[in-house]
């Protein structure tokens, strides 16, 4: 009997080819720097990475998790902490009943102990890629590090490689520079959704720029209405209630929420801002006044997303068992928790 080859398009056998060739090298450099001699981890994991999450439950898609290939010991955040590995990941996943996730590239220096660059992304992915979804990321200060540097061959290529999206993205600048906008401009033709983190001052942390009231995401939202951005971080979703001063800006207001902040005025007013509900910023904003919570949701149930920022080992996300509890206690309508827990994610990344 003789077998024939199966029909692969030049384009899908080149993408094939560049994430085999270009995972291999990162894991062999990220292995070896970690004191592991041989490949066989990633090669068995490969054999081993179709496990799915229970079918019985509902689905769930997490857009925003992180992970990496080994790392030296040294090279981790104060404290020993590095982001998970993918296997790591997948437990968690698991255990959580989370179907599918984002995982995020990281690419910006500022407060961060590693960089995550979109080829070791994608690699990752396709050991996963029943259960991952890759992301790439950019900084405008790339390439020239000027208003004209062009863009569009590095995003269009991550995008023919399988990005869904372009996050996490930290470039510690003004979130309205010329060389974001420059950027996002570019962005915007391809399709591809930013998932950003804000920071509330210059220096000290990472996340790009923004002053209270958040003047400078009205400017690029109202700029680029054809970009869907996803909010994110701590000084995003302070201001889904009234801040009185840029303190409240970098912790976690607590308490009722007395007057609607200005992220409910944007989210009004432009239908480009989703919210992206993860890690203890986004839980925060829907549980801290949990009749306000509710309303939110159902008010903005098509643009809002579920997630959890998986980003240390073990992890403490309350949002996960806020979200069973939503459902237990039909607390919010079967519509709204099923569009947030997966629907929104499902369209907005084409999935």
């Amino acid at each position: 009997m003789t077998t024939t080859e199966p029909n692969i398009s030049p384009r899908k056998e080149s993408r094939r080819t560049f994430i085999r060739s270009a995972g291999m090298v990162l894991g062999k450099a990220a292995f070896l720097g970690a004191g592991i001699s041989s490949l066989s981890m990633i090669e068995n994991k490969k054999k081993s990475s179709n496990i799915k999450a229970d079918p019985e439950k509902s689905e769930i898609i997490d857009i925003h998790v992180h992970a990496h290939l080994a790392r030296h010991p040294k090279i981790s955040r104060p404290g020993g902490m590095q982001f998970p590995s993918p296997e790591t990941l997948i437990k968690m996943m698991d255990d959580a009943c989370i179907s599918r996730a984002v995982l995020m590239s990281y690419v910006t220096p500022e407060g961060r102990f590693t960089h995550v660059i979109p080829e070791e992304t994608l690699f990752i992915c396709s050991q996963y890629p029943d259960r991952l979804i890759p992301s790439c990321c950019v900084d405008s200060r790339q390439l020239t590090n000027s208003t004209k540097a062009d863009f569009m061959p590095m995003l269009s290529a991550y995008k023919e490689l399988g990005c869904k999206l372009i996050g996490e993205y930290t470039t510690h600048i003004p979130f309205d520079d010329p060389l974001n906008l420059n950027l996002f401009s570019q962005v915007e033709e391809t399709g591809l959704p930013v998932m950003f983190h804000l920071a509330p001052q210059m220096g000290g942390t990472h996340g790009c720029i923004e002053d209270m009231g958040l003047p400078r995401l009205e400017n690029v939202l109202k700029r680029f209405p054809k970009l869907v951005f996803l909010g994110h971080s701590g000084p995003f979703w302070a201001e889904i209630g009234e801040i009185k001063n840029d303190e409240e800006r970098k912790g976690a207001p607590k308490g009722r929420i007395l007057k609607e902040g200005r992220v409910i005025e944007l989210m009004r007013k432009y239908p480009n801002l989703h919210g992206d509900l993860s890690a203890g910023s986004g839980y925060n904003a829907i549980s801290r006044d949990p009749e306000f919570g509710y309303r939110f949701m159902e008010e903005f149930k098509d643009r809002l997303h579920f997630g959890t920022d998986f980003a240390r080992v073990p992890p403490n996300l309350p949002i996960i068992l806020y979200f069973k509890k939503l459902k237990q206690n039909r607390l919010i309508p079967m519509e709204v928790y099923e569009k947030i827990t997966y629907k929104n994610t499902k369209k907005l990344l084409q999935l």
